[in-house]
């Protein structure tokens, strides 16, 4: 079903959805970009894929589903075969006794819809369905990965000259990228290499290949990353871009020599389909209105804070999106550049130009920023020109290592930085990790067994807070939710990750203790008297909400 520019006009701006003024430069981009105008309104924010969908089917008088919140059965898909449902952009969503329910961007291909009705003997209900949300239910769809890539490797052994290492390493970032794996590990072993997939922060071992191939496989990253495809002895880093669908996504890459071969990680950065987001990092009501009006200020120091890959610079991401407009200068300086946010101006580390975060914060703040992001607070300099940075009218973000929101003060007085210094910059801490998410295909209710009863109450801590986060019910009162595992989620049970966090509002009863070198305990015991929620029990609450798991929060957040 095609839609012409005067027919979105006429559903999206006398409606209100857009102005004239939006509709004619969205047109206009999408020309420019050679994409859908529909891509280009989702992509620049300027309708959810909800709303328009909802507003092109009541155009064409039609129902709408929402493919992309909507739990899809296997057996109804597979209706239609995988090969058809994707030629004709059509999905069975449900079977009733009398009808089959379809999703379908072509809501008149009235061919199709007879041939579906002759085949099932049911009367198609036909549904409108977006191009996301259509592509989202496709993923039902998923081949085995071992048979698909067993099958490759047997072409590789009968003729490794016939493109077909190609087609594995293809197939390897195909996988990952539909599966939202963040890493691709490629590891040599004695006899074999062993794949793995980092799924939601969890390495999964995917599959073995013959070690006759690894080089081969090497070879054809090395070419894909511009990196030396003669060199065996020492580490190599690359980078390439690569377009899955309609996804274009960045792939980092590094070769480590190791006893066995050469090891390879391969990290995936999809920019496009990354949209940060406050409201949906996971913040609970109290510490989105702390982080909302932190952000606020014209001046000061927002800090976020955790291990390696507890999603600091996701959360900076999502502040800067929210601040990010024409009227204000907002400037980076990060290691790497992992997203690329439209009228931001990004600048990437280069120790071998020495442009550090030092050198290049100091060249930043020379260009009339109003807010700064630093990746990373490293070292002494980075701390003192962020600190007076924020001391001097800008609003500074960055990130630090440290293990929860009070150890930040320690921290920055053991890099140099003066503790009166600290207490006037320093706004808000946002302490995080990240828990994986229940899968919301095959989530289920259940209740604690005595096993995991006596389990938690050996943990006095855990028990305490969930006593506080429950009201005081007993634990073999409470409802849980886990995931039977599915073919969705890989049989894990969990989908997704989201936040749980620790933000520490720097009051005036705080700076003080501060200045006055208090210990991080101290400063800890002072916030939770003035409401700070600890990180286990905002974890705990979400566990009890359905979001996650008992198990998986205090896996990550102790107890």
């Amino acid at each position: 079903m095609e839609i012409s520019q005067e027919q979105y006009r006429e559903m999206l701006v006398p409606p209100g959805h857009l102005t004239e003024d939006q509709f004619v430069s969205a047109y206009q981009a999408a020309e420019e970009k050679g994409v859908s105008l529909a891509d280009e309104l989702l992509n620049e924010g300027l309708i959810s894929d909800a709303n328009l969908g909802r507003t092109i089917a009541d155009y064409f008088d039609c129902h709408f589903i929402d493919l992309q919140d909507r739990v899809l059965k296997e057996e109804s898909v597979e209706i239609i075969p995988e090969i058809v449902a994707r030629s004709q952009r059509a999905v069975v969503y449900e079977v009733t006794e009398d009808s089959v329910h379809v999703a379908t961007e072509k809501v008149d291909n009235y061919e199709f819809f007879r041939l579906l009705e002759k085949k099932t003997g049911k009367e198609p209900t036909i549904t409108y369905a977006t191009e996301r949300g259509i592509d989202t239910a496709l993923k039902y769809y998923k081949g085995d990965l071992r048979e698909q890539i067993q099958k490759l490797i047997n072409l590789c052994e009968e003729n490794p000259e016939d493109g077909s290492v190609v087609q594995l390493v293809n197939l390897f970032l195909e996988y990952a990228h539909d599966n939202r794996s963040s890493d691709i590990h490629i590891e040599p072993l004695k006899d074999s290499v062993a794949i793995r997939f980092r799924i939601d922060g969890v390495l999964h071992v995917a599959v073995r290949y013959p070690k006759s191939l690894h080089e081969k496989v090497v070879f054809r990253i090395k070419i894909l990353s511009h990196i030396q495809t003669d060199e065996h002895a020492a580490a190599q880093d690359g980078r390439f871009e690569y377009q899955h669908d309609k996804s274009v996504f960045d792939v980092r890459v590094s070769i480590l020599p190791v006893s066995d071969g050469e090891n390879v990680v391969m990290r995936l950065l999809d920019s496009e389909s990354h949209r940060f987001s406050l409201e949906n990092l996971g913040l609970s009501g109290r510490d989105y209105m702390k982080v909302s009006g932190a952000i606020k200020d014209p001046h000061g120091m927002i800090l976020t804070v955790g291990p390696t890959g507890s999603g600091k610079t996701t959360v900076l991401y999502a502040v800067l999106e929210k601040l990010n407009s024409p009227e204000v200068n907002i400037m980076t300086i990060e290691d790497p550049i992992e997203y690329s946010i439209e009228g931001v101006q990004q600048t990437q580390v280069n120790p071998k130009k020495n442009l550090t975060f030092a050198t290049g914060l100091r060249s930043i703040v020379r260009q009339d920023p109003d807010m700064i992001m630093v990746g990373e607070i490293r070292d002494e300099e980075t701390a003192d020109i962020a600190v007076n940075s924020a001391l001097t009218g800008h609003l500074v973000l960055s990130t630090l290592h440290t293990n929860d929101a009070a150890t930040v003060f320690p921290r920055l007085i053991e890099m140099g930085v003066e503790p009166f210094l600290i207490a006037s910059s320093v706004n808000l801490i946002i302490s995080l990790r990240l828990v994986r998410k229940i899968c919301a295909h095959c989530k289920e209710s259940y209740v604690l067994t005595e096993q995991e009863i006596d389990l938690i109450s050996q943990n006095e801590i855990v028990l305490k807070t969930i006593e506080i986060v429950s009201g005081g019910k007993k634990l073999e009162q409470l409802r849980l939710f886990k995931g039977r595992g599915c073919r969705v989620c890989q049989n894990t049970g969990f989908s997704g990750r989201m936040g749980i966090f620790e933000v520490l509002k720097v009051s005036e009863n705080i700076r003080p203790l501060v200045t006055g070198k208090e210990s991080a305990d101290v400063i800890a015991a002072k916030a939770f008297e003035e409401g700070m929620v600890p990180m286990l029990q905002d974890g705990l609450q979400k566990a009890l909400n359905g979001s996650t798991t008992i198990d998986e929060v205090v896996k990550v957040a102790g107890g």
